[in-house]
């Protein structure tokens, strides 16, 4: 792997280089396409504290436990992709021709910013509609208050038609410079099978799922959250009442004890704070814990750990048999959304963070589908988990120019 000093993820003139390589590339067809930097990624991860970006693929695949069992013997120097929400269907992942790592996030190339074109798109479906999500809400709460069940994530998502087509790395460009840490990731969804051939899978998630680097693990979830203001005074305000929330700790707490739980078997010792802190994005403040471990096996890899701690709480609920069934049985399938997206070296080192903040698009630039979500408890209310699907939508619908 090389290392290379600038960030634009246009710039591919390092990286290694695999002989029998076959590039995936889809031949150039539309006006975009043509004047798109030749250099640009197949797959990228930008983070506060680091980057990666790929081209080129040597091999598909969709097993993450093979993919994981490859790594570990020295098949495959680096895996980058994505895992799906149900980890029964297949998995996006491929190992990469030329990879560029940084020690610092991604900045987009002057291309996206001087020659973007205005963006077109319009909501053309909802899944569900407004109403009938508050009345999943209003269901779930119903069902949390008399079973075995605590917490469980329900999901809406909204279909764009966007005309004229765009370049789907602009909305990754766009993602990054709207994210307050940089954050933002681009994959190739074909590896998963024919279902997704054409697809993509862009956005920009705030949440870690789990890092490993050396022997030291490491993950953040986010629980517990409440729509950001304009007004100074009524955003500090949300944010107050966010940390003060019975509801929303306890909802946090659920997915950190989910984490740690699965996470303290496998290491010598395990620092996970007593409180929660709270963190923002641009449209949303978060609760958020920042567990830390080390590891007694050396040989767990990042995507190892993802595979252990997926799907946690914070996207699916708990206890997590019942939390999956239920969202099974009312939502239409999720895919890729509320998965995970990231990389990992034959070294077990690697980052995958949780796909939220994000959309699905072909690869032609003129469908979506975009998804939103929050934890249901049993002092949720149906009009308030309605605003913060709205809000977290906000997210990705700027990016295509929308409010």
């Amino acid at each position: 792997m090389s290392m290379d000093n600038h960030p634009a993820f246009g710039d591919f003139s390092g990286g290694d280089k695999e002989p029998e390589a076959v590039s995936r590339r889809p031949k150039k067809s539309t006006r975009w396409d043509e004047s798109r930097p030749a250099t640009a990624p197949d797959f990228l991860l930008s983070r506060a504290r680091g980057s990666i970006r790929t081209q080129g693929v040597v091999e598909q695949i969709s097993d993450p436990w093979l993919a994981a069992e490859q790594l570990r013997s020295g098949i495959h120097r680096m895996v980058v992709g994505a895992l799906p929400f149900d980890l029964d269907k297949p998995a996006a992942l491929t190992v990469p021709r030329d990879v560029i790592r940084a020690d610092h996030p991604l900045e987009p190339p002057a291309h996206y910013r001087w020659n973007a074109p205005r963006l077109r798109a319009k909501v053309v479906a909802e899944d569900p509609a407004p109403a009938e999500h508050m009345e999943r809400v209003d269901a779930a709460i119903r069902t949390i208050a008399n079973s075995g069940l605590d917490k469980v994530v329900l999901a809406r998502a909204i279909e764009l038609d966007i005309d004229p087509p765009i370049d789907p790395l602009l909305l990754a460009a766009r993602l990054i410079d709207g994210s307050p840490n940089r954050d933002g990731f681009v994959v190739d969804l074909s590896p998963a099978g024919t279902d997704y051939k054409g697809k993509l899978l862009i956005g920009s998630s705030p949440e870690m799922l789990v890092r490993r680097r050396g022997n030291t693990v490491e993950a953040f979830p986010l629980a517990g959250s409440l729509p950001r203001s304009r007004n100074k005074q009524v955003d500090d305000e949300h944010a107050r009442r966010l940390a003060d929330s019975v509801k929303n700790l306890a909802e946090h707490a659920f997915v950190v004890d989910d984490i740690a739980a699965n996470l303290a078997p496998l290491c010598s010792h395990i620092e996970v704070p007593e409180t929660p802190e709270l963190m923002s994005t641009s449209e949303m403040w978060h609760l958020a814990t920042h567990i830390r471990g080390e590891l007694k096996d050396p040989t767990l890899s990042a995507l190892d750990l993802a595979l252990v701690v997926h799907p946690t709480p914070a996207i699916c609920g708990t206890p997590t048999e019942s939390a999956f069934g239920v969202i099974q049985a009312v939502e239409t399938d999720r895919g890729f959304y509320s998965g995970a997206v990231g990389w990992c070296d034959a070294d077990g080192d690697g980052e995958f963070v949780v796909s939220i903040r994000c959309a699905e698009i072909n690869t032609a630039g003129t469908v979506a589908r975009l998804w939103a979500g929050g934890g249901i408890v049993e002092h949720s209310d149906p009009e308030e988990e309605l605003a913060e699907t709205q809000a977290k939508l906000g997210t990705v619908l700027r990016a295509f120019g929308l409010s």
